[in-house]
């Protein structure tokens, strides 16, 4: 029996960076839970997107944002993983050095930038619906940091390769999407995350059900037996996933959650 499903968001249940899902999604999932099974939203989105995206059913969802270095749900922080300070200083500063990149470090509740991109921050803001502060200096920010993510309008995962090969060891670094490059601590992965969860409600990887489309995705759909990779999934995706559903755009997950119920 299925307990617990577990879907990433941009690309999975949405188009990428949207902030629109198919109302249906909401009464589905409180139907699921009245059958004892749980959802989780999986995404490298800040909590607080994931909960504006679910804010209709907020209480009735876990969120694993920040691509698993937050575990938490409405109203309550169950875990974070921050990353060590100075690798992120470094970072900062690598990335200040690289033309056509921006980078924000992530807090367990705020975003912080020191970009004069306002186009770019209105987006982040009105279309991610992140907790976003501008500062004149990240290094000089106080706070733990659970995320650092490159930004990019295109093509980021061909323009970062110098940074993934410099930081292999010191970070669990993903791409996630076209745009973005996310950066975490050693280990810390949406899968991961999911283990957590697991283990804390004590269900088992053959009682849960993953939808995925990215290369953050693949470590969350190896903790699920029932894996599925949305058919706009890139192929590393799909190879990794045990079933496909249909694309993102043609309500694929929502299909398969009807099918369970």
């Amino acid at each position: 029996m299925i307990k617990l499903i577990a879907s990433d968001i941009d690309g999975t249940l949405v188009t990428d960076g949207s902030h629109e899902v198919n109302p249906e999604l909401y009464d589905m999932i409180l139907k699921l839970r009245a059958k004892g099974i749980q959802f989780a939203a999986a995404s490298g989105r800040q909590w607080a997107s994931i909960e504006s995206i679910f804010d209709p059913i907020k209480e009735k969802v876990f969120y694993l944002s920040d691509n698993g270095a937050y575990v938490g749900c409405h109203g309550r922080n169950l875990f974070t993983n921050p990353i060590d300070r100075q690798t992120v200083m470094d970072m900062i500063q690598d990335v200040r050095n690289m033309e056509g990149l921006e980078v924000m470090i992530s807090g367990p509740d705020t975003v912080y930038l020191e970009t004069e991109d306002q186009e770019f921050i209105d987006w982040l803001v009105n279309g991610y619906k992140f907790r976003v502060k501008q500062v004149e200096d990240l290094t000089r920010v106080d706070s733990e940091f659970i995320k650092i993510s490159v930004y990019r309008k295109t093509d980021v995962e061909a323009h970062t390769r110098a940074l993934r090969e410099k930081y292999a060891d010191r970070l669990k670094i993903t791409i996630a999407g076209d745009m973005w490059m996310d950066c975490m601590r050693p280990g810390i992965n949406k899968g991961q995350a999911v283990k957590l969860l697991q283990e804390s409600l004590g269900i088992k990887p053959e009682e849960t059900m993953a939808f995925g489309d990215q290369l953050n995705d693949i470590e969350m759909l190896k903790q699920a037996y029932y894996s599925f990779a949305v058919g706009n999934a890139r192929e590393e995706v799909k190879a990794a996933a045990r079933f496909q559903a249909d694309t993102n755009v043609n309500d694929g997950v929502l299909k398969i959650l009807k099918l369970l119920l």
